[in-house]
């Protein structure tokens, strides 16, 4: 068997389960699209490959997927460079996520952690500091039991030993939540209204040129200079 053979088989095994992820990813679209479109968040983190992909999902958010619709907030955390540094630097590198979480996550705020593995512990502190700041935590992560998916509010973990098959339905993953979120917002988008048409301009006077001087006396009648 040669590589590629050796790797789409383990994609293959991997696929039957991953099809029952189909309603959570259809859900948590739907949820998504109302609370970004409200004026919420979402803070995405990952480490590695998972980071990578943390933060394909973000641009496809404020950018757009499909059709053109209006830009949705998503942040990538890893991707701030200069505060990642500093706090791994100041604090601890267990801290690099949990702090930014802190800074930014508001109540109405969602809050996804990226993981093959669901044991980094600075993804741990970041959904503990999630959870104590009110924000809805999930999690994509590989085989459960895994301490993330514990401390998340819902996970989708990939049923797959391989961390590069789970990398890669991560991928999947995200485009479909993508997809979700983009059919939630056309589904219950404010149909446009037809412009209305056009008053129609009184005719115009007579143009006059010069300056007109209305006289006190005599007949009262303007005179053009």
């Amino acid at each position: 068997m040669t590589l590629l053979d050796a790797h789409l088989a383990s994609l293959a095994a991997a696929l039957p389960p991953f099809r029952g992820c189909e309603p959570l990813l259809a859900r948590w679209g739907a949820f998504l699209a109302q609370r970004l479109t409200a004026g919420g968040r979402l803070l995405v983190a990952g480490n590695g490959g998972s980071a990578a992909e943390a933060q394909h999902l973000t641009a496809e958010l404020v950018g757009k997927l499909h059709d053109d619709r209006q830009p949705l907030s998503a942040i990538a955390l890893h991707a701030e460079t200069s505060a990642l540094t500093a706090i791994g630097n100041d604090y601890g590198y267990e801290e690099v996520f949990a702090r930014q979480v802190r800074a930014h996550g508001r109540p109405d705020d969602v809050l996804l952690l990226l993981s093959t593995s669901g044991t980094s512990a600075n993804l741990l502190a970041a959904a503990r500091a999630g959870r104590a700041a009110g924000l809805r935590c999930w999690a994509f992560t590989g085989p459960i039991p895994n301490p993330l998916a514990e401390t998340c509010d819902e996970v989708l973990a990939v049923d797959s030993p391989d961390n590069q098959v789970v990398q890669e339905l991560h991928l999947v993953s995200s485009h479909l939540l993508c997809e979700y979120v983009e059919q939630a917002m056309a589904e219950y988008a404010e149909p446009v209204a037809p412009a209305a048409p056009a008053a129609t301009a009184p005719a115009a006077g007579p143009v006059r040129a010069g300056v007109e001087v209305v006289l006190d006396g005599g007949t009262g009648q303007p005179m053009q200079a």
